[in-house]
């Protein structure tokens, strides 16, 4: 029998939605192990003061098998 955990985690990107993604799963991976899932839970934007967007933000649910 297996169990998994459910973290949240945020990643951050200049370029786009799909980098901070990615940020966010590699920076997790590197204390985490046997990642099974990521689901996209909110995504927004930083808009600078020219009414740029600055930064992409979104904040990923992970699972991962839970040790017990």
């Amino acid at each position: 029998m297996s169990a998994y955990k459910i973290i949240s985690v945020v990643g951050t990107s200049p370029k786009s939605f799909e980098e901070a993604t990615q940020q966010a799963v590699s920076a997790a991976s590197k204390s985490l192990r046997d990642l099974r899932i990521a689901q996209v839970r909110e995504m927004d934007v930083t808009v600078d003061k020219k009414g740029k967007i600055s930064a992409f933000r979104v904040k990923v649910d992970l699972s991962f098998k839970y040790e017990i």
